[in-house]
């Protein structure tokens, strides 16, 4: 019977030694059990290498693994304890999270309160489990570092997604975390991990492709969730690096070295998918919630604006009475001043958003000067979620915050002093300039360039019709 030499058995207890089997005598009794295998094959004419490769593939990756993990469930009652709990835990959550999903997309009663059990179940009994099963079955200190992070960044990932779902306050703020998280202790040391364990060359840069494309993507993912610029191109980057460089080396590796499909390549094949489809569900529902919402809603207001010019115009020409004539025309010339002077800070806001930090476009093509005064194409704008320019216009206490009110009060001021003012003083609720622009303690340095202007464009709409009140009320009279 042909026998292993040395150097043989030294490879085969390297490799199961590498499984991190963390009983001695179970250590022996399966590098002895893989040897005589191994020499069962080489009686039938093969050699070493043919033998050994025939056991491993009968064996299969997680072989070892599971021999050690069952052990362990035998003899180990703290350890079999935590299993338990982690399936239960992680099948009860994703169960819950599955029908609150459901619930959440139907609009039924009792969405958010399946959302926040499943979000708890998974974060303070799956997560603390499962990290505890790891424990038990490495008992690795050069992994520590991993499994800490990995609950770490599971964690803050579950409660961002929970809070950004439910709207609670700080959902970016737990998001941003969880990325950093992910991006400076996660991967890395998912990846230090993988390196030490592969010895093939090539497949270490497989990972080091797998980790830059994951570490791209996730960033993505996080700007285009919080709309940060250049979520687009970290997206492209990371999907160029995973699906189009990583993943067909992987494949080639594969089936250079198998004859036949595994279930750990399967596994990957499906665990791509069920990362790259979710991620571009989020990326097309935010792209379409802000088209169908912001775009379409400003070009009806901007007609709602058109329209009201247009009959305040034609209400203006039908005065017959000089001194009505003049006190209208007034009146229609100081409303003019107040909408350029909106309309001027609308346009810095854009100026300011479309060009560089310090650096402001002239002249911006999405601006356009019309009859009835400035119209934004607002569909054209780079940055329309740009934070800046709500931030130094229309804060209270900026210039142009200052210059608006003083002009209101002026407008308000001028209405109340004519004869009809007491007709048109109850209209002039709607130019109050609190009602639309940012107050103090509002969250104001997360408000976006669209919200602002959008903010501002119903308030020129609220102005004309203070005007269409005040020239009514002339006409009665």
């Amino acid at each position: 019977m042909p026998e292993l030499s040395l150097h043989n058995t030294d490879q085969i207890s390297r490799d199961i030694s590498r499984q991190e089997i963390t009983f001695s005598h179970l250590l022996e009794d399966l590098i002895d059990h893989v040897c005589c295998d191994v020499e069962n094959e080489m009686q039938r004419g093969l050699n070493f290498t043919e033998a050994y490769s025939r056991v491993k593939q009968k064996m299969g990756s997680r072989r070892i693994k599971e021999i050690q993990e069952e052990t362990l469930y035998l003899v180990d009652t703290k350890y079999r304890y935590m299993k338990n709990t982690m399936k239960i835990s992680g099948v009860a959550g994703t169960i819950m999270l599955g029908f609150a999903a459901l619930f959440k997309i139907q609009h039924w009663f009792g969405a958010g309160i399946m959302l926040s059990l499943g979000a708890l179940i998974l974060a303070f009994i799956f997560l603390p489990s499962a990290l505890g099963v790891l424990w038990k079955e490495t008992h690795s200190s050069k992994r520590i570092i991993l499994f800490i992070s990995t609950f770490l960044t599971g964690l803050l990932f579950i409660f961002g997604v929970l809070f950004k779902i439910q709207h609670w306050p700080g959902a970016g703020i737990v998001l941003t975390m969880a990325t950093i998280s992910g991006l400076f202790f996660f991967i890395p040391s998912l990846l230090a991990s993988k390196l030490r364990e592969e010895e093939t060359k090539s497949m270490k840069w497989v990972y080091i492709l797998v980790a830059i494309g994951s570490a791209c993507y996730a960033l993505g993912l996080l700007f285009k969730i919080q709309h940060w610029p250049l979520s687009t191109l970290l997206m492209i980057i990371g999907l160029l690096f995973l699906f189009f460089i990583a993943f067909p080396w992987y494949v080639w590796h594969t089936w250079k070295d198998e004859n036949s499909v595994s279930a750990r390549f399967i596994f990957i094949l499906v665990g791509s998918i069920a990362l790259i489809v979710p991620a571009a569900i989020i990326n097309m529902n935010l792209r379409r919630t802000y088209d169908t919402g912001f775009y379409i809603q400003m070009k009806q207001q901007q007609a709602v604006y058109n329209y009201k010019f247009t009959k305040n115009q034609s209400l203006l020409k039908g005065f017959t009475d000089p001194v009505n004539i003049s006190v209208a025309e007034q009146i229609h010339g100081k409303t003019i001043d107040l909408v350029q002077l909106i309309d001027d800070a609308a346009i810095k806001m854009v100026v300011e958003s479309e060009g560089k930090p310090g650096l402001p476009v002239f002249d911006p093509q999405q601006v356009s000067q019309t009859e009835s005064g400035s119209e934004i194409q607002y569909n054209l704008l780079k940055d329309p979620f740009s934070r800046g320019p709500v931030k130094n216009y229309l804060l209270p206490g900026c210039i142009y915050r200052q210059k608006l009110e003083a002009a209101l009060t002026n407008y308000s001021d001028y209405l109340s002093g004519l004869s009809s003012g007491a007709e048109t003083k109850p209209f002039l609720g709607l130019i109050d300039a609190s009602i639309y622009l940012p107050g103090e303690n509002q969250g104001n340095s997360e408000t976006a360039l669209m919200t602002g202007l959008h903010s501002l464009l119903l308030f020129k709409n609220s102005l004309l019709t203070v005007e269409l009140c005040a020239l009514t009320s002339i006409a009665s009279h």
